[in-house]
């Protein structure tokens, strides 16, 4: 039996989920989502930016998001990211203004915008709860009146949806995401008894898996992907580490006691001690 692909791949994500072929599954997708947020579901999704050959895994140009309009003229975005690229929430908000202000022509007046959803599915932990799906609006914050309606983010954090913990719901986003987060086949069949749009994503999973083509450039993607987030990695590391060093210059210029320091820096004794003596020696 063939080795499945992983769909969390941000470019297999998007021929299974943003392809005209496969409008359906993304609708349900859709709905399963916003059936969490206590909204009406949606009748039709029209496709921005479908999947085409010219989605080149590893071509920086390439938009392997997935963004619809709805028939109400609303718009959503739908991310899969494998990797954490840090600073997510503004990352999501440059994105969704992005998509909320190219909305307006040149004359048109600001009543003419239109919701605009942003959802974020994320293969790493991001916010400081146990919910897998948290939903954001803008809203008062005692007395809870709503500014506006036009902004809504969705964060689904995939290691947060323990299998163990949550039972399979009859046509619950739960069966989507965890299909998602790489559920065994011989689970399939559980997953999808209460939700049938959802064998079609796996039908369609399980096709792509033996193109030999669609291996390849899955490769590629998922090449591309380790290697731009082991440059990230390296870079905040160094970030990271740069910050330490100036805390505690600074700590050992006021004279803070060493291991006040090593608690505030998180560098080690040694590490301080080194440091200060290099401070000596430069003055």
């Amino acid at each position: 039996m063939t080795e499945l692909l992983d769909p969390r791949n941000d470019f297999l994500f998007k021929r299974i989920f943003g392809s005209e072929e496969n409008r359906d599954v993304l609708l349900t997708f859709l709905n399963r989502t916003f059936a969490e947020a206590n909204q009406p579901p949606l009748t039709e999704i029209q496709l921005l930016n479908p999947y085409t050959d010219k989605d080149a895994p590893t071509d920086k140009q390439s938009i392997l998001d997935i963004r619809g309009k709805t028939s109400e003229g609303e718009f959503i975005n739908v991310e899969m990211q494998l990797f954490n690229k840090y600073d997510t929430e503004k990352r999501t908000l440059f994105y969704w203004s992005k998509l909320y202000s190219a909305q307006l022509t040149e004359g048109q007046p600001y009543k003419a915008l239109k919701k605009c959803v942003t959802i974020n599915i994320l293969n790493f932990s991001f916010l400081p709860n146990e919910q897998y799906h948290n939903i954001f609006h803008l809203r008062e914050d005692r007395s809870g009146i709503t500014l506006s309606d036009d902004i809504e983010l969705h964060f689904l954090e995939l290691p947060k949806l323990d299998a163990r913990e949550h039972s399979v719901q009859e046509g619950g986003l739960v069966n989507w995401l965890l299909f998602l987060n790489g559920t065994e086949r011989d689970q399939w069949e559980v997953l999808s008894m209460n939700e049938p749009v959802l064998k079609k994503a796996m039908n369609t999973l399980e096709f792509l898996s033996q193109d030999a083509e669609i291996r390849l450039q899955y490769e590629a993607r998922q090449r591309y992907l380790h290697d731009e987030a082991s440059i990230r990695e390296g870079a905040f590391a160094e970030g990271e580490q740069k910050k330490a060093i100036e805390i505690a210059l600074k700590l050992l210029k006021m004279g803070v006691e060493l291991s006040i320091i090593v608690d505030a820096s998180g560098l080690t004794k040694d590490e301080i001690l080194k440091l200060n003596e290099r401070h000596d020696n430069d003055n």
